[in-house]
C-alpha cells in the first residue's frame, strides 16, 4: 500500500539519528502528516465505496436477480478488503508514532536527568567553596561486588556481648533519672518558712502614708526589709525592738519602690489588727513549726505558680486560747511554747 511504503521509507531515512531529540521532533512531524494524509485518504476510500454502492444499486435495478445478488455479494467482499487494508495501515502508523514519541519522551528524560546531575555538581561546588562541610551520602547503584559479602558477614555475626551490658547501663540511668525526680511535698503550713525576728528599726515608709518601713533581724547576715501595712493598728513606738513572727520565703516584692522581703504574721479582723506574740525567750531566727507538720520549707521562696500560701491560708487562725494555729496545731518555737494574739480570738492569722 502506498501508505505503508511511505512509513518504510520514512523509517530508513530517521533510523540512525533517532536518538537526538532534534530528529525524532522532525521525525514526529512527517510521521504526522502522513497520519493527516492517510486519514484524508481513508475518508476517500469511504466516499468511493459509498459512490459505487450508489452506482450499483443503480446498475442491478436493472440486472436480472440472480446476477444482480452475485454482483452485491462481489462489491460486499472488495469493501471488506479495503477496509482492512485501511484498518492495517493505519495500524502500522500508529505503531511507528508511538515509537517515535516513547524515543523523543526518553531522550528528553535523559537530558533532564544530566541538567540535574550538572546543577548538584555546581551547587556541591559552590557550598565547598563556602566553607559548607559535604557529607556523602551512599547510594546503592554504586556498590561494588565486594561490599556485598561484607554486609553478608555483618548480618551474621552474633550479637556482640557487651550489648546487654550497654542495655543494662543504660536502664541503670533511666532508673537514676526518675529517682532523681523531687516528689512535690504536701502542701500544708511546713513548707512555710516562719521565723522569730527581731525590729531592730521602724519609720514611715517615704512614699506611703499606711506603711511601716522596718529592719528586722532573722538570724541571718543581714536585717531583712520588711514593708507592713499596721499604721492605722500599732504605734511606732510599740514596734521598736520588738519580738515577731516572720514569714520569710515570700517573693521579694517592691511596695512603693521599696522591696519587702518578708511580711510580719498577725491576727486579724474586721474590728482590728494584732501583731502575733511569740513565747517568752524567743531569739532571732529560731523556726516557728506546727506539731504533726513539720517539714522543709521552699527556699529561697515559694514558687508563686503554685499558690502554696494562698493553699494554706485559710487554715490559718487563733483558738479560744488565743493560739495561733495551722488547723488544730499551734505555733510553737520548740521548748519554749506557743506563739499567741493579745486578745483576738478564732480570727485569721495572716
Amino acid at each position: 500500500m502506498m501508505i505503508t511504503r511511505s512509513l518504510e521509507a520514512h523509517a530508513s531515512t530517521t533510523g540512525a539519528s533517532c536518538c537526538q531529540s532534534s530528529d525524532i521532533d522532525s521525525s514526529i512531524e512527517r510521521l504526522e502528516k502522513i497520519m493527516i494524509n492517510a486519514s484524508l485518504r481513508s475518508l476517500n476510500i469511504y466516499q468511493n465505496i459509498l459512490n459505487k454502492i450508489y452506482r450499483s444499486a443503480r446498475v442491478l435495478l436493472k440486472m436480472p436477480p440472480q446476477s444482480a445478488l452475485e454482483q452485491v455479494k462481489q462489491n460486499t467482499k472488495n469493501a471488506k478488503q479495503t477496509i482492512e487494508e485501511l484498518k492495517n495501515e493505519l495500524r502500522v502508523i500508529n505503531e511507528r508514532y508511538n515509537a517515535l514519541l516513547a524515543e523523543q519522551l526518553r531522550t528528553e528524560n535523559a537530558a533532564l536527568q544530566l541538567a540535574v546531575e550538572q546543577a548538584k555538581e555546581k551547587l556541591i561546588k559552590l557550598e565547598t567553596q563556602n566553607g559548607k562541610k559535604q557529607i556523602p551520602v551512599p547510594n546503592r547503584n554504586h556498590e561494588t561486588e565486594q561490599d556485598v559479602p561484607e554486609k553478608v558477614v555483618d548480618q551474621a555475626e552474633p550479637p556482640k556481648q557487651h550489648q546487654p551490658k550497654e542495655a543494662k547501663e543504660k536502664k541503670e540511668r533511666k532508673e537514676k533519672k526518675e529517682k532523681e525526680v523531687p516528689v512535690e511535698a504536701p502542701v500544708n503550713v511546713g513548707r512555710l518558712d516562719l521565723k522569730i525576728g527581731k525590729i531592730v528599726e521602724a519609720k514611715r515608709h517615704p512614699d506611703a502614708d499606711s506603711l511601716y518601713l522596718l529592719q528586722i533581724e532573722c538570724g541571718e547576715e543581714r536585717p531583712r526589709t520588711v514593708c507592713s501595712g499596721l499604721v492605722k493598728y500599732v504605734p511606732i513606738e510599740e514596734l521598736q525592738d520588738r519580738v515577731v513572727i516572720l514569714l520569710c520565703n515570700l517573693k521579694p516584692v517592691k511596695m512603693r519602690g521599696v522591696t519587702s522581703e518578708a511580711m510580719v504574721m498577725c491576727a486579724s479582723s474586721e474590728n482590728g489588727v494584732e501583731v502575733l506574740i511569740p513565747p517568752p525567750n524567743s531569739t532571732p531566727g529560731e523556726p516557728v513549726i506546727c506539731k504533726g507538720y513539720e517539714g522543709t520549707p521552699d527556699r529561697p521562696f515559694m514558687n508563686p505558680k503554685k499558690k502554696i500560701f494562698e493553699t494554706v491560708a485559710p487554715d490559718l487562725h487563733t483558738n479560744d486560747k488565743l493560739e495561733a494555729c495551722y488547723k488544730d496545731s499551734p505555733f510553737e518555737v520548740s521548748g519554749k511554747g506557743y506563739c499567741v494574739a493579745k486578745t483576738l480570738k478564732n480570727v485569721a492569722v495572716k
